[in-house]
């Protein structure tokens, strides 16, 4: 065969397998609101930086037919490339390809970038759009989502691991983007669940809908497992790079630093007045974190979670900082269930990858209640105390208004490590609030009003912690960026470690 001949027929072949399942499935993923498994990959790398590996792979099977069905690709694009000039590997499942399922050579190529991925210490990205194993392969499919599971487990705190749900997803498939360290899903167009509704009616007679079950919003609001939920397949590929462009390529490098004109010096008189005067009357803490960020700029994650806690990463002076906050216009910012969860893994994720935290904490303690109690606030409330104690990152805190009881040691206080403790002068650190102060000391009493103010008065502020070198120093609200990226700036070389052991028994 002649050079021409051998060169035609390579491009033939890849011809074919960029065709996928052809182009009435191709048109009917579009119909769907949803890209292909290759125009998400453009969208998701630097143009032209894309390199794919294993595009001829075809499966194996030649049980039901299968034998006659072999489409170059196998379902599922993979390969290399750049993110803002950063190397990063990639699999998109093609849903045009036998329904994007998991066959043994469909696995096969996954586990091969996850490996290259690990030896070169770049981000790993999962586009997951899958009906789930391949029926006709029995358990060689089965065996391979289990070999890709291991890998999400080694790879956990080694390297980035981040996964677009962007399509189904569901029964085993569900547990890859569950061991990665975010998952995206976009609004109508994509769900998970281990059980679908099918399913579920049979067994417990329940009626559910796909979408309530486990669409986008569902996990977003109610169960805690997605992180972001996106608008679009466009939308969330933004989304991924602008996240990337915040973290390391690995566990041994720092985040990329981003160039800002935004002043280190800058003031901002407006914070002086920024918290209301009453302790009990709510502000937007989102408004604090993005008056002090770079540009005015926060990424938020786990949005729609446990609203009373706010996690997310903003830059001071260009430095990639994580933020943990309170937020008073929710349940007054009390640490509940889910925020505990909430915050302990974006905490954990941000000490495995050398992102220092940031904690604004008001909080007036933990949510009480029987519900709180039976689902096991105790031992959810143990995860965010152990994240913070465990973490060796730089950690500063800002004490805003309220830092009541045990919330107050949990929320990054001294006692666990806190490299810098700061308080605004409107600070109330103390056992508890006031009035329920009082109703204790002073049980039986009548007026107990002049009792309250004589409490306020001696608790209600930040001198005694600030007498007892609890509190470093009670800073001026206007001065609050220039003091966080002065103190980030003289911890940035801080090395500290925790006792030698093989891992720690986090209170799961």
């Amino acid at each position: 065969m002649s050079t021409d001949k051998n060169i035609e027929e390579l491009e033939r072949r890849k011809r074919e397998s960029e065709l996928g399942g052809g182009e009435a499935r191709i048109q009917r993923q579009h119909t769907e609101g949803k890209l292909t498994a290759r125009e998400r990959i453009a969208l998701l790398f630097d143009p032209g930086s894309f390199q794919e590996l294993d595009q001829l792979v075809v499966h194996r099977n030649t049980d039901f037919g299968m034998e006659k069905q072999r489409v170059p690709g196998d379902g599922v694009v993979t390969g290399y490339g750049t993110v803002h000039g950063r190397l990063v590997f990639a699999f998109a499942q093609d849903f045009t390809v036998f329904g994007g399922s998991l066959s043994e050579t469909h696995a096969a190529k996954i586990v091969k970038i996850m490996d290259l991925a690990m030896k070169d210490g770049a981000p790993m990205i999962g586009l997951n759009d899958s009906g789930g194993a391949r029926i006709q392969e029995g358990v060689v499919s089965l065996g391979g989502y289990a070999d890709i599971f291991l890998r999400n487990t080694l790879a956990s705190g080694v390297i980035p691991q981040i996964s677009a749900v962007m399509g189904p997803c569901a029964g085993g498939a569900v547990y890859s983007p569950a061991l990665t360290d975010f998952i995206l899903m976009v609004k109508k167009t994509s769900y998970m669940f281990v059980t679908g509704p099918d399913v579920i009616q049979t067994v417990t007679h329940e009626e559910v809908t796909k979408e309530k079950l486990g669409g986008a919003d569902t996990h977003n609001q109610i169960s805690g497992v997605a992180h972001f939920a996106a608008e679009s397949d466009e939308d969330c590929l933004a989304t991924i790079r602008e996240l990337v462009s915040f973290i390391p390529s690995n566990n041994l490098e720092d985040p990329p630093r981003a160039a800002s004109s935004d002043s280190i010096n800058r003031i901002d008189a407006q914070l002086d007045t920024f918290i209301p005067e009453s302790p009990n009357q709510p502000y937007e803490i989102r408004g604090l974190i993005k008056e002090i960020a770079d540009d005015s700029h926060f990424l938020e994650v786990h949005q729609h979670f446990a609203r009373n806690l706010v996690v997310g990463f903003i830059r001071l002076n260009g430095y990639s900082i994580g933020v943990v906050a309170n937020q008073p216009a929710f349940l007054a910012g009390v640490l509940d269930i889910n925020a505990s969860r909430k915050g302990a893994r974006f905490v954990r994720f941000c000490d495995a990858f050398n992102i220092p935290l940031l904690v604004l904490e008001d909080v007036p303690g933990f949510l009480p209640g029987t519900d709180q109690e039976y689902g096991g606030i105790i031992v959810h409330g143990a995860k965010l105390l152990y994240a913070l104690a465990e973490a060796t990152v730089p950690k500063i805190t800002l004490i805003t208004r309220k830092a009541y009881g045990g919330a107050y040691c949990v929320m990054n206080s001294k006692h666990i490590r806190a490299d810098m403790n700061f308080a605004y002068p409107t600070a109330e650190i103390a056992v508890m609030g006031a009035e329920g102060a009082v109703s204790i000391l002073y049980r039986g009493d009548e007026d107990k009003q002049e009792k309250i103010d004589e409490y306020r008065e001696k608790f209600a502020n930040p001198y005694i912690a600030a007498e007892r070198g609890y509190i470093d120093e009670i800073i001026e609200p206007r001065f609050t960026r220039r003091k966080l990226i002065t103190a980030f700036a003289m911890s940035r070389n801080k090395r500290d470690k925790n006792p030698p052991k093989k891992h720690g028994n986090i209170p799961l």
